[in-house]
C-alpha cells in the first residue's frame, strides 16, 4: 500500500476560532454544528487509524488576525509533544505595513513551511472570502507575498475560476515562491460552462511551473465523498499539471460533516487505482514531501 502524506487537515480549539463562536454563520460547506468544538491533534490520529498516513500538513483555519502568531505557536506546540503534524502553514495579513514582522516571528517555528491567505472571492455572498476579487492585484499584498521567497516559503493559492488569470498574472511574477492552488481550483459549478471556466482558468496557472494544485475539499460544494465526482476532478487536473504537481489532501475535519477519513482515503485510492504506481505515489506522498520539505 503506498503511503499517504495529508497535505491540508486542520486541529482547533473553538475558543481560538471566531467563526466558531456565536451564531452559525453561512459557510461554504453548509451547516457545521457537529465541528462547532475543539478538533485536537489526538481525534485527529484517531480519525486517520489504519488509511496508512505517515505525515501530513496543517493549513492555518482563520483564527482571529492578530493571533497569527499565536496560531503557528499552538501547532509547533503539538507537534513538539505529540510527533503530528509535521509542517505548518500559517496565515499573515499580507495587506498589513507590519507583516514583515509577523513573518519573521513565525519562522523562529521551525515546522513553518509557508503561509495561506485566502483571496477567494465569489458573486454568491455565502462563497465570498476575501472583500474584493482582485486583491492578489493590490501593491502592498505584492511587496508583502514577495517576502516569502526570503524565508523559502510557499502561498498556499485558493481562488475560484474567475480569479484564475490574475492568479497565474501573481504566479508569473513570483517564480521563486511556489504556489499550492487549494482544493483543485475550487470547481463550485458543476454546469458545462462552469465546468469550462474552471478548465480554463486550470490551464493558464498549469502554464506556471511553480504552481502545484492540491486536491483536497472535494466534497465542499456537494457536500458528499463522490468518488465519480472526485475521479473527475482528480483525471482533469493530473491532466493539466501533471502527477509531480498533484499532491492529496483531507481537509479534515470539515470533510467529516458527510464522511468518514478511511471512506475519504478509500474514495481517492479508488480513483487513483487506474493509474500507474509512480502516479499514485506522486499523488499520495512525493509531491507534498518535496513541496513542503517534509
Amino acid at each position: 500500500m503506498i503511503p499517504i502524506i495529508d497535505a491540508h487537515h486542520h486541529i482547533w480549539r473553538q475558543a481560538d476560532l471566531p467563526w466558531l463562536q456565536g451564531p452559525m454563520v453561512p459557510r461554504i460547506f453548509g451547516p457545521y454544528e457537529p465541528i462547532r468544538r475543539d478538533y485536537p491533534i489526538e481525534e485527529f490520529l484517531e480519525d486517520i487509524a489504519g488509511s496508512g498516513i505517515e505525515k501530513s500538513v496543517y493549513v492555518q483555519c482563520n483564527w482571529a488576525k492578530d493571533k497569527a502568531v499565536d496560531e503557528v505557536a499552538f501547532v509547533q506546540q503539538v507537534a513538539d509533544a505529540s510527533g503530528w503534524p509535521h509542517a505548518i502553514v500559517g496565515y499573515a495579513d499580507l495587506l498589513d505595513e507590519n507583516a514583515a514582522e509577523t513573518l519573521k516571528a513565525q519562522s523562529t517555528f521551525p515546522l513553518t513551511r509557508g503561509i495561506r491567505m485566502q483571496l477567494h472571492w465569489h458573486q454568491n455572498e455565502m462563497y465570498r472570502f476575501a472583500p474584493i476579487p482582485d486583491l492578489m492585484n493590490h501593491t502592498l499584498f505584492r511587496r508583502n507575498l514577495g517576502l516569502l521567497a526570503d524565508h523559502g516559503w510557499s502561498f498556499d493559492l485558493q481562488v475560484f475560476a474567475s480569479q484564475m488569470s490574475d492568479a497565474a498574472e501573481l504566479a508569473a511574477s513570483n517564480p521563486d515562491i511556489t504556489f499550492i492552488l487549494q482544493h483543485a481550483g475550487m470547481l463550485e459549478d458543476l454546469s458545462a460552462d462552469g465546468r469550462a471556466a474552471w478548465r480554463d482558468g486550470m490551464k493558464r496557472l498549469a502554464d506556471q511551473p511553480n504552481v502545484v494544485s492540491k486536491l483536497s475539499a472535494l466534497g465542499t460544494f456537494i457536500h458528499r465523498n463522490d468518488a465519480a465526482h472526485i475521479g473527475d476532478v482528480v483525471g482533469e487536473t493530473l491532466r493539466m499539471f501533471g502527477a509531480d504537481r498533484c499532491l492529496f489532501g483531507s481537509n479534515f475535519p470539515i470533510e467529516k460533516l458527510w464522511t468518514s477519513y478511511a471512506e475519504l482515503v478509500e474514495a481517492y485510492r479508488h480513483v487513483l487505482s487506474s493509474y500507474d504506481d509512480e502516479t499514485q505515489r506522486a499523488v499520495f506522498y512525493g509531491t507534498a514531501e518535496r513541496v513542503y520539505r517534509l
